[in-house]
């Protein structure tokens, strides 16, 4: 007999939370934290709405090379995680699904850290994203002004860039855009 301490998570737990909360399923366990706060919301929509109009439609109208999506559910697994922004190079995944959710691996995708999620982003998380094979793990914090770029390389994440403040940089996999930090910090 399962305790309900032991009880695994399901799909139907995160329909019972409140719309006030955002919900995962991580490693069988139903974590939820509030809606991002100002500061969090900024930085993921000012970075989103770049990689958008650089990656995924172009100036022109034409489509780019990626699908940039805010708070997608993504299923990889037996674990839902919804990441503030995560990409799919369009030679991954061809087409948008038709269902509310994803279970094809992102190529890349963005966390910013606050209290109530810096535990989750940089632990369980980031595991779940290497085991599934996301390339590339961006995460940000919005408070202390850096960003870390992370790549994953031979099944283990490996850290390649962090950067800081107001610097101007190019980050892996985007690397043809530069990135003026303090955007994501205003």
């Amino acid at each position: 007999m399962v305790k309900p301490a032991d009880k695994i998570a399901t799909y139907q737990d995160l329909y019972n939370i409140p719309d006030s909360l955002v919900g995962e399923i991580l490693g069988g366990e139903l974590v939820t934290h509030h809606r991002p706060a100002p500061k969090h919301a900024r930085a993921a929509s000012v970075l989103g709405a770049r990689l958008l109009s650089n990656f995924d439609t172009l100036p022109d109208g034409e489509s780019g090379g990626w699908w940039i999506l805010d708070e997608p559910e993504c299923h990889l697994g037996k674990d839902i995680v919804v990441p503030d922004i995560a990409g799919w190079r369009k030679t991954t995944m061809a087409e948008l699904p038709e269902s509310a959710w994803f279970d094809i691996c992102p190529d890349w995708v963005f966390e910013v850290i606050s209290p109530a999620t810096a535990r989750h982003d940089r632990g369980v998380k980031r595991d779940i994203y290497a085991r599934v094979g996301v390339g590339h793990y961006w995460i940000v914090d919005p408070i202390e002004k850096f960003i870390e770029v992370i790549e994953l390389q031979n099944q283990h994440w490996v850290l390649l860039q962090t950067a800081f403040d107001s610097q101007v940089v190019g980050l892996s996999p985007f690397e043809k855009m530069s990135f003026d930090l303090s955007a994501i910090q205003r």
